[in-house]
């Protein structure tokens, strides 16, 4: 039955009033106990062995604690030269897989599709080859690296490149799949661009966060390598980490505990630096 002209509708009651409001009040009680019940034991997780780590590298004689493992972390020059080496292999690394990977994904998808697949797979083909196998595979091309760029650690940078292209490519791969690449690329194109212009100015800051992510995973995976530096005689961070372990095992425990701290804020400020780029951004 129709309600009569001029007639206003009743007010909401109290509870009327209170009743839809009740509903997101209880969503978000329980997204905050999940979100608990998930972060709570990830926690733990995490920081109990590191609270370990931190107890047994303190540890000294007749059951004290104290600082001596970590003061001597400034005083072993073999561990500083190691740590620069590999945050240098780090920074090298990143950089060399970025300028090598993003324009062939980039001229893949746009002029030669029907390669994607293969390069998909030399890409990913590194997780299939265990290290040992890569490495005697690798050893006599470095004899002619050596001869040419001289016998230094950086030159693990080429070895480590082909090491996290599996990783990096799925992460540029994802990137450039979330964005209209041929659109975009004949758009400014269409305004005159160079393809070098296309590259820096078009692709790239539309998959800053691709980018990020693959630098992540770079980092990540240079400051824990040890089988390939080893194998092939260079000391990085983790080499000298397992030689301290020989003769100071609490020195070794907190250039560990140090190393994890530093690589967790190498991928903070990173990360930062990422975000701060993409709110800079147009809007």
């Amino acid at each position: 039955m129709s309600r009569p002209a001029g007639v206003n509708p009743a007010p909401p009651t109290a509870v009327e009033q209170h009743a839809p409001a009740a509903a997101p009040r209880t969503g978000r009680r329980h997204h905050k106990a999940l979100r608990l019940l998930v972060l709570v034991p990830l926690g733990a997780y995490f920081l109990l062995p590191a609270a370990a780590m931190l107890e047994f590298s303190t540890r000294e004689a007749a059951g004290h604690h104290g600082g001596r493992a970590w003061a001597a972390i400034a005083e072993t020059p073999e561990l500083i030269s190691a740590i620069i080496t590999s945050v240098s292999l780090a920074g090298l690394t990143s950089a060399a897989m970025l300028m090598l990977l993003v324009p062939t994904v980039v001229w893949v998808r746009l002029r030669l599709p029907r390669l994607r697949r293969l390069v998909e797979f030399l890409c990913l083909l590194p997780l299939m080859i265990p290290a040992i196998v890569l490495v005697v595979g690798i050893a006599p091309v470095y004899a002619w690296v050596a001869y040419f760029l001289g016998d230094s650690p950086l030159t693990l940078t080429f070895v480590y490149v082909v090491l996290v292209l599996p990783y990096s490519y799925r992460a540029v791969d994802a990137g450039l799949g979330a964005i209209d690449l041929p659109t975009l690329a004949e758009a400014a194109r269409g305004l005159g661009a160079s393809w070098a212009a296309v590259l820096l100015r078009v692709v790239v800051p539309n998959i800053r966060g691709a980018l990020v992510g693959a630098s992540f995973l770079s980092v990540a995976l240079v400051l824990g390598e040890f089988t390939l530096a080893s194998l092939l005689n260079f000391r990085n961070l983790q080499v000298e980490i397992t030689l301290l372990g020989e003769n100071d095992a609490e020195l070794s425990v907190a250039v560990s505990l140090a190393a994890i701290l530093f690589a967790f804020l190498l991928l903070l400020v990173i990360s930062f630096v990422g975000w701060q780029r993409r709110d800079r951004g147009p809007r």
